[in-house]
């Protein structure tokens, strides 16, 4: 198996049965091309373009992957429709491989880098409070110490909910009343987290898509308040996408990205939809690492992102 066999058996499970819907979708249209085919000809990479687009990996990204195949054609001069599966795992891999990450599976961070303060962007309803409820419950399993910030202020729903999150998972958090100043209450999480020595912060943002330059100062004034307690935060900027609504996660990950640094992307609700290449296209167009992937409504169905076990429960 070699690189296909890093992920724990039980990691592994969970993922196929996340990625299953996206896997019967791809693969039943994937055999349906081949049928009747001994090799790999005009006829069959057309139709794997076509399931590749429809199934949410993007033109761009779907025509790299082609050409990439193409010169595996053109050098092998003969190539089996039966070797297909593996060679699409190759090149897509090789394709994610270009935005690489350093992540800890174990949730361990390094000792030079806390408090490890993580900043979390995206719309509302994407699954960002989830998100951030199960990551400081990974974290926590790890043995590390969390704090949570609650710096969307303009919605009390928010600061409930992410409120709720803090006590399902055991840890603290930092709130102020709604409509009270984000920056303010990360001031206030990252001081108490120098204070209570944390070794993670999770900050939430407001999650509404308005107008970039509005999106960009409120951001920009979140870090540089942040910055006079830590100067080296955030250390990551992490975005939830939605997974299942396919090219709309594209057009939040522009906006996003050309309003601040995004360092980091979580892709969450896999396990609903069928548009699971969405992780490959938004990955290799926007060329930020996935770090994290949502499979399920359990606190164990967000993962570290590994290409190599993606791709491979993928085809």
């Amino acid at each position: 198996m070699g690189l296909f066999s890093i992920f724990s058996r039980e990691k592994k499970e969970n993922l196929d049965k996340g990625l299953a819907k996206t896997k019967e979708s791809v693969f039943t249209r994937l055999s349906k091309a081949i049928v009747g085919k001994s090799k790999v000809d005009d006829e069959v990479l057309d139709n794997l373009e076509e399931i590749l687009i429809t199934s949410d990996v993007g033109v761009e990204t779907t025509l790299r992957i082609i050409e990439r195949i193409q010169s595996r054609v053109s050098k092998d001069k003969y190539l089996g429709t039966a070797e297909l599966n593996g060679i699409l795992k190759e090149e897509i891999a090789g394709l994610l491989t270009e935005n690489e990450v350093f992540v800890n599976e174990d949730f361990v961070i390094r000792e030079n880098l806390k408090p490890y303060v993580i900043m979390v962007v995206g719309v509302n309803g994407v699954g960002k409070t989830t998100t951030i409820g199960k990551l400081a419950y990974h974290f926590k399993k790890a043995g590390q110490q969390v704090l949570l910030g609650a710096a969307d202020t303009f919605r009390a729903a928010a600061i409930e909910q992410l409120s709720i999150w803090a006590d399902r998972v055991g840890v603290p958090i930092i709130t102020q009343d709604m409509g009270a100043d984000p920056a303010s209450v990360a001031f206030d999480t990252l001081t108490a987290a120098v204070s209570r020595k944390s070794d993670v912060v999770i900050i939430d943002t407001a999650g509404r898509l308005h107008n970039k330059v509005n999106l960009m100062n409120e951001l920009s004034k979140v870090k540089r308040v942040m910055q006079k307690v830590i100067p080296d935060a955030p250390h990551e900027v992490l975005l939830v996408l939605d997974g299942s609504t396919g090219q709309n996660a594209f057009e939040q990950a522009k906006q996003f990205t050309s309003a601040t640094e995004v360092s980091a992307l979580a892709i969450t609700k896999l396990d609903g939809t069928a548009k699971g290449g969405v992780v490959i296209g938004i990955s290799d167009q926007f060329k930020i690492p996935v770090k994290y992937i949502g499979i399920g409504e359990k606190m164990e169905d967000l993962q570290v992102f590994n290409k190599f076990e993606f791709v491979d429960s993928l085809f």
